[in-house]
């Protein structure tokens, strides 16, 4: 039986429950969120990673497309603060645009920089990153928002080497992941090499929900709208 943990999206564990009534997100697994801009990809990482700290599940989040900062003030708006996991450190950011683009970056031991056009260090910084979080619960979550940014500074087929890369590791270490995409930001051939490296594929549109693919699971679709708590099919 594959083994499911929350998602955090009140509807969708119903959505992709499988012949054992089990629904969410497959454990151990790598998930691509893609669709147009501003469909919520975002805001679904931010839910996915909430429920797994509410669940004493730490998680490591490495962002590309806002800061350490405003990602907490993100995270605030839609009720879901983050900074309870910050201080005890089970929620560990790498922040990858704060130095490049000249913000105001807030630096502790669970929120380090890096730099969006130096892939390499990323990877050293996840690296670290897993120790950080596994330490604290082998079952722990990752989320990389968004790989868009990734392919936009760097060379597409290196950042597929790394994201390929990058769901090894969290998979070798027992851990969940998800990557967020914005559809046609770049070209088809990478779009589809992309794809091939998860387990799972979820599209979101601006009303509707698809699940392309998944482990035990066979295509989904729902209805879904963003509320001032986030996502809800």
């Amino acid at each position: 039986m594959i083994p499911f943990i929350e998602s955090g999206i009140p509807g969708f564990d119903e959505l992709t429950k499988s012949e054992n009534g089990i629904g969410g997100i497959p454990e151990n697994t790598a998930t691509l969120i893609y669709g147009p801009a501003k469909t919520g990809k975002t805001i679904f990482t931010n839910q996915f990673t909430y429920k797994g700290l509410l669940n004493g599940e730490p998680c490591l989040y490495i962002t590309t497309d806002q800061g350490a900062k405003q990602l907490e003030i993100n995270m605030n708006d839609f009720q879901l603060p983050v900074e309870k996991y910050l201080n005890d450190e089970s929620f560990y950011i790498i922040d990858t645009i704060s130095e490049i683009s000249n913000e105001n970056q807030r630096r502790s031991k669970s929120i380090i920089p890096s730099y969006i056009n130096n892939p390499t260090d990323i990877m050293v910084k996840v690296g670290s990153g897993i120790h950080f979080v596994y330490k604290n619960n082998p079952r722990f979550r990752s989320v990389l928002d968004s790989s868009t940014t990734l392919l936009a500074y760097n060379d597409n087929k290196l950042i597929i080497r790394v994201l390929k890369a990058y769901l090894m590791r969290i998979y070798e270490a027992g851990g969940t992941s998800i990557i967020t995409y914005t559809e046609d930001s770049a070209d088809r051939i990478v779009e589809t090499m992309l794809k091939s490296i998860v387990d799972n594929i979820i599209r979101l549109d601006y009303d509707e929900l698809t699940v392309e693919a998944m482990k035990g699971v066979g295509k989904r679709i729902s209805p879904y709208k963003i509320t001032e708590k986030g996502i809800v099919l």
